[in-house]
């Protein structure tokens, strides 16, 4: 039996932040790396187009759809005859290093067609000139032994490969994917103000569900976070691949969208949603100078106000590994169904 090629499959709009980190980690795993780039302006196709593994096709949506994405870029792998392994990852996420000496290696390269590949997802943060990490607490989905198994997928968050019913599960335990979504904390809050906006938009969400999902990995306790493991990070190092600086641009296309959001529907649409934390004319005149930024003064209430301040001030209750007194949360929780009356 012929070796499996090993496929990286990633969507891409606007990440040169991080893209030439990713495509150098992932070059050392992968025998071909697919971009399905949907319009980027940052110069990340200029650097997919610099590494000989990379296969870059143009996402032409204009909307955000996972299924149509995925669709896409399984298609072209699977225009590669023979067996293939197939690695769904974004482009802040990276393999630990440890995979160049892990036995796990071996047995996802020898796992039978059909088999999805789950792996722990710690969050990588930087504290200082440390890179310091928590686990989200789920075992993710993101490799797939390929059989040409059909995929469906939701719009958001959804199933990233194939998951054939009665499909064989193989858990990695040494081999973790780290995300770096944390590191340039800009850019994560400009990331979850356009996810609540999205979602409020196309899936009618409720503003206070939106706010406990998006803000779940505010206020973890310092007990669950620890210091990244070397080995973790030193089979990149020591091929010259920086894994600790951010590049912090300041500028995100988040902020874009959520103000052509407010150009197509006005802003009172999204007073609930927990998206008023900047300054959206000061905003609009940075990015949009020729344009006025008449019309886009906070429009929430005192009562508004007043709910942010309190999903802020019990969301330690509602994050990641909280542990409240059953008490406390009875009470939030029934506050909240009297929110949700409300539109809330």
């Amino acid at each position: 039996m012929c070796k499996p090629l090993i496929f990286c499959l990633t969507p891409v709009k606007n990440e040169a932040w991080i893209l030439e980190r990713f495509l150098k980690c992932t070059s050392l795993w992968a025998d071909h790396i697919i971009i399905s780039d949907q319009s980027s302006t940052d110069g990340s196709r200029e650097i997919a187009q610099k590494f000989p593994k990379v296969t870059l096709i143009d996402n032409p949506t204009q909307g955000y759809s996972e299924p149509v994405r995925q669709q896409m870029l399984l298609a072209e792998a699977r225009r590669t005859p023979g067996p293939k392994i197939l690695f769904s990852l974004d482009a802040d996420e990276f393999l630990t290093a440890n995979f160049l000496t892990s036995p796990e290696w071996d047995s996802i390269l020898s796992a039978a067609p059909g088999t999805v590949i789950g792996i722990q997802w710690p969050e990588i943060e930087v504290n200082f000139s440390d890179l310091t990490y928590f686990y989200y607490p789920t075992i993710l989905p993101v490799g797939f032994v390929d059989d040409e198994s059909e995929h469906k997928t939701q719009l958001i968050h959804g199933r990233r490969v194939p998951i054939p019913a009665g499909s064989r599960m193989l858990d990695l335990t040494e081999i973790k994917l780290m995300h770096y979504c944390l590191v340039d904390i800009d850019r994560f809050k400009s990331r979850i103000r356009w996810y609540q906006c999205f979602e409020h938009l196309t899936l009618k969400k409720k503003p206070i569900d939106l706010y406990r999902f998006y803000h779940k990995v505010r206020f973890i306790s310092p007990q669950v976070i620890a210091k990244v493991p070397s080995e973790w990070i030193e089979g990149y190092e020591e091929r010259g691949i920086d894994m600790s600086s951010v590049n912090r641009d300041g500028s995100y296309r988040w902020d874009r969208e959520v103000l052509e959001y407010f150009r197509e529907h006005g802003t009172e649409k999204f007073r609930r949603l927990a998206i008023w934390d900047v300054d959206w004319s000061k905003l609009r005149d940075e990015l949009y100078p020729e344009e006025s930024a008449k019309g886009l003064s906070d429009p929430r209430s005192k009562f508004d106000k007043l709910i942010h301040r309190w999903l802020e001030y019990t969301q330690p209750d509602f994050s990641l590994y909280a542990t409240p007194w059953i008490g406390r949360k009875l009470f939030h929780n029934c506050v909240q169904t009297a929110l949700c009356s409300l539109g809330w």
